[in-house]
């Protein structure tokens, strides 16, 4: 039997689901190859990029760009400013050549805690000081109960050709009343149709909408979104045992037009047999096709989506405003001082092509996730999610959006036919894609948790997921969409990353992360804190995640920040983390990963993140500025912590530094040229590739900016030795590790 996701308590008459009239339904557009230049940030006040620069990375970081890119950086005209009064706001802008009416607009929006206190309303204002009526969804808060996330929705009587609009978002004294349902009128059914095996299977919104009490996501005025949810079933009323089809129906009542999103999936946690299928599919809105693909092989545990639109779809790109984002702690501090440069702007548009952008791609991610070396997919923010951040920029957020859409195309996706989300390991703490089928047995309810095997000639898949170089794929563009698609593509990788491990390793339900890699369990504790801070505040698995979250901070605690026992270094050393020169080394940029995950999980506002971080930040500060050890070697592939696999974990830093490098090089100067020639590197390099964006100095970076928001006058003198080095990456390539402290 099929269950309908967890339902929020509003209810809608189904008079509702006729409402959506007239016109076809068209796909959303998703080229950008013609989008416009970079036109810089919508921001509240003004930055100096260049003193910034300047500051932060040398005086001669912009006089190393070559000219061409110099002046195309320092001659782009600015976004329009958002209006004063607000506590931030959004650019609105036109993509059309002709003037749009009645436009529907609705975004995603995070909110520092106290800004929006709990029951206020939200107004919108013009830069000509007209109000524009606002719709507020609130789906978290924050401790204190004022708004973290929602979504924000208007409907512009105007927006010009080619133009844009600034709106501040101001707090109002009263939240706008969700209005009734809107009048019936001609419906417009969405019907997916699968031909599989010689059998036509459909799912259809309109039936489902009859048959089911849909989820209510938006409700207001301006707009609501209901979302329903069922199998594909054949003409005998058969339901094919593995693929659903999931329907997001947005409807803009004065507007009278509706966005459709769809989801085809293929991922029943515990349905016998999974396995890949193709298909032929089609997809219809009002009886117009939309969606067309012949020979599609859906993986297993996979799904994919679509979106379209009544008439024709607003043709706008909306900026928010980084330097808020940032400062509400929601995102790690990225630099605004990096500016993107027009070629790694229009290279990520060029490169949003073929079959890598269809279902079942992985759009700028790397399929085979395993796969060694630097590259664009690994950091707090992936860099394409990070230039999008810094820029605002169209086709980066074309390529950030779109690569979240295909992070469904890997088979981490196991759905709860019993409950509609995705499977929990509260509700099945034995659960597992790796050990013995005797170790998933359940003691208290004497059942076997072991996923159903999926033969390999059935599920072949050139996407290999891991979590050693997992990208953070949906964070980001549910914070600026509000898209519930996204928020479960979190949930989905979030729960991934806990079950795939073997259930006692793991302790079960617990979901302990710590015996994965040391980049794995950096990664997946970002992406775990990420879900327990942005999942809804009604939503069933919220307290499923923050339960895991608490589960891993204890043991981490417990283990290290606590215990008077652990090594002095600061240094992660449980799992596969000291595993180089016969099991003496680890490595740095591993360690630097997880210290950044906590710095990040700490500024989400989890408490107990905080005394590790502290104990955390030991092992980068002290390679920069510890007794006995030199920062020119502080991003080293290796660090070699102890002498012997069996001898116990040097007590300080000067120690490993002398077993890294060895006796004669440890005992030179770290100033001057001696050392730096010995270690065949210029005096200002760091080596590990310093000059690249992906290199070991730049993966240590976003561990020392939190070192000095949390390691006090050690961490600042780790950071300024760290910024006194001349050779530096330009992020104005990738910026996914130009993260800096906040103080």
């Amino acid at each position: 039997m099929f269950m309908t996701p967890y339902r929020l308590p509003l209810r809608l008459p189904l008079a509702f689901f006729a409402a959506f009239c007239c016109g076809a339904l068209h796909a959303q557009p998703r080229g950008a190859a013609d989008a416009p230049g970079f036109v810089g940030l919508p921001v509240t006040g003004q930055l100096d990029a260049g003193r910034v620069l300047s500051e932060r990375h040398g005086d001669g970081a912009r006089d190393k760009e070559e000219p061409a890119t110099k002046a195309e950086t320092r001659a782009r005209p600015k976004a329009p400013p958002i209006p004063a009064g607000g506590i931030t706001g959004v650019v609105i802008e036109s993509t059309a050549s002709e003037d749009q009416t009645a436009v529907p607009l609705s975004f995603g929006q995070v909110f520092a805690p106290g800004d929006l206190p709990r029951g206020a309303g939200l107004a919108g204002k013009l830069a000509d000081g007209t109000p524009l009526p606002l719709q507020l969804d609130v789906k978290a808060s924050h401790p204190d109960g004022s708004v973290r996330h929602a979504v924000v929705s208007a409907l512009l009587p105007k927006l010009g050709a080619g133009k844009a609009l600034g709106l501040a978002l101001a707090k109002n004294t009263k939240q706008a009343a969700a209005a009734g349902a809107p009048k019936p009128g001609v419906g417009a059914d969405t019907v997916v149709a699968i031909v599989v095996d010689g059998a036509r299977y459909t799912a259809s919104s309109a039936s489902l909408l009859k048959a089911q009490s849909p989820q209510v996501w938006l409700h207001g005025p301006v707009v609501t979104e209901l979302q329903v949810a069922g199998p594909l079933v054949d003409a005998k009323g058969e339901e094919h045992p593995h693929l659903a089809a999931r329907f997001a129906i947005r409807w803009y009542g004065a507007a009278k037009q509706a966005r459709v999103d769809v989801v085809v999936e293929n991922d029943w946690a515990y349905e016998p047999d999974p396995r890949n299928i193709t298909y032929d599919v089609t997809i219809t809105a009002g009886g117009k096709r939309v969606f067309e693909k012949r020979g599609l092989t859906h993986y297993h545990h996979a799904r994919w989506r679509t979106l379209a639109w009544t008439g024709e779809a607003p043709a706008l790109h909306l900026r928010h405003d980084s330097a808020y984002l940032i400062a509400s702690r929601a995102l790690p501090n990225y630099d605004r001082g990096v500016v993107m440069h027009e070629r790694a702007l229009a290279a990520l548009a060029s490169s949003w092509n073929g079959a890598k952008t269809e279902p079942m791609g992985v759009g700028l991610a790397a399929p085979h996730m395993p796969g060694p070396g630097g590259r664009a997919d690994i950091g707090l923010l992936p860099g394409w999610a990070a230039a999008y951040l810094l820029s605002m920029d169209a086709r980066a957020k074309l390529v950030t959006l779109g690569t979240a859409d295909l992070a469904g195309s890997w088979p981490t996706h196991y759905r709860d036919k019993r409950t509609g989300l995705p499977v929990s390991l509260l509700d099945y703490p034995y659960m597992t894609i790796l050990g013995r089928n005797t170790d998933t047995r359940n003691p208290k309810t004497g059942k076997q948790e072991a996923f159903p095997p999926c033969p390999r000639e059935q599920c072949k898949s050139p996407n290999n997921p891991d979590t050693s170089h997992q990208p953070g794929f949906a964070y980001l563009p549910y914070l600026v969409t509000g898209d519930h698609y996204y928020l479960e593509e979190l949930q989905f990788w979030s729960m991934f990353n806990v079950f795939s491990s073997n259930p006692g390793y793991r302790r079960n339900i617990q979901g302990l992360l710590a015996t994965d890699q040391v980049r794995g369990q950096a990664w997946s504790l970002r992406t775990l804190g990420q879900a327990a801070y942005i999942t809804p505040d009604g939503h069933p698995l919220k307290r499923h995640f923050n339960a895991i979250l608490d589960s891993n901070l204890d043991w981490y605690n417990t283990t290290y920040s606590h215990n008077p026992s652990a090594n002095k270094l600061g240094a992660v050393v449980d799992g596969y983390a000291v595993l180089y020169k016969d099991r003496t080394a680890l490595a740095p940029w591993q360690d630097d990963f997880f210290t950044a995950a906590v710095g990040h999980v700490a500024e989400l506002g989890f408490k107990d993140a905080e005394p590790l971080l502290k104990w955390k930040l030991r092992f980068p500060v002290e390679r920069m500025v510890g007794d006995g050890a030199c920062w020119l070697v502080g991003a080293n592939y290796t660090y070699t912590v102890r002498a012997s696999a069996s001898a116990p974990y040097f007590a300080t830093i000067g120690e490993a530094y002398a077993a890294t490098v060895g006796p004669e090089r440890a005992a030179l100067p770290c100033t001057g040229g001696e050392l730096a020639s010995a270690l065949k590197q210029s005096p200002g390099d760091m080596g590990g590739y310093a000059a690249a964006v992906t290199g070991f100095p730049s993966n240590m970076q976003p561990a020392l900016a939190y070192a000095v928001d949390a390691g006090g006058e050690r961490g600042r003198k780790a950071w300024e030795v760290f910024m006194r080095r001349s050779v530096k990456p330009d992020y104005g390539e990738g910026p996914q590790f130009a993260v800096v402290p906040r103080k």
